[in-house]
């Protein structure tokens, strides 16, 4: 698809990290952009900024992701981009130095927010797409991309909760794009390595550059403009469905 103002889209986790920086390449394309997240008041703020609409959502919760299509839609459109950012990371062990087992009300709201959360985005986000008209000669009528992680893959120490949803989001592409073939909605996810989002910023500096000295080129930490760069080439490029894409530097994370 061609990104410009006939286009609108939803970021979920559009108020901070890579979702801000999705908000805002999409932004500066022209697209109309639907901010879904928790944090009301910096969603705000980015985006009127961005001359965007802010919509508070728990993706966790069918009801709530809902209302917040219908708002954006009668606002912006029917959205024909959806990118799924928004995301929690807690660390725990399965046992941890103690003897103490992992808490199983952290692990369900992990895969809650990051995975079910997911896909109730991507459910109702293709509900949607599937009963528009088709933008081309190819049928198309949307792109969804969700994001999964590295961690999917190579899950660190204290990772199991966060590595299983992420390890979901992963597995879903593929079954996701076959079942959304025929209405002409293409899925992706990408699964990004080290980026300086909220949660790394807040490392001290030498901290973040030993993380950043991990990854084989570039050896820093990844830039959420370049997570945003990929996600507009996935929406401009038809023939990117049903497939992961690492984004990470060639990292292949260690055990911690």
């Amino acid at each position: 698809m061609k990104l410009s103002s006939k286009i609108a889209a939803v970021v979920t986790g559009g108020a901070s990290g890579l979702g801000e920086a999705t908000a805002r390449e999409l932004a500066d394309q022209g697209v109309r952009v639907a901010i879904f997240d928790m944090n009301a008041e910096r969603g705000e703020a980015v985006a009127k900024e961005i001359g965007g609409l802010f919509c508070k959502v728990d993706v966790s919760n069918v009801e709530s992701v809902s209302v917040a299509f219908a708002h954006a839609r009668q606002i912006h459109g029917q959205e024909r981009i959806c990118v799924s950012c928004a995301g929690i990371a807690f660390a725990a062990k399965t046992v941890d130095r103690d003897g103490n087992y992992h808490q199983p009300d952290l692990f369900a709201k992990t895969i809650g927010v990051n995975l079910i959360g997911t896909f109730n985005v991507a459910s109702q986000a293709a509900t949607g797409m599937s009963k528009a008209d088709p933008m081309n000669d190819d049928g198309e009528r949307g792109v969804i991309i969700n994001t999964a992680s590295v961690a999917a893959f190579e899950g660190q120490i204290g990772q199991v909760a966060y590595a299983a949803s992420k390890g979901g989001v992963a597995a879903m592409t593929i079954p996701m794009a076959r079942d959304l073939s025929r209405s002409g909605i293409r899925v992706m996810a990408i699964a990004p390595g080290l980026f300086m989002t909220p949660m790394l910023a807040g490392l001290p500096e030498e901290v973040r550059a030993a993380l950043g000295a991990q990854v084989p080129f570039p050896s820093r930490l990844g830039d959420p403009a370049e997570y945003a760069s990929l996600v507009a080439h996935i929406a401009q490029n038809p023939m990117l469905n049903g497939e992961v894409i690492r984004l990470d530097g060639a990292i292949r994370m260690a055990p911690k």
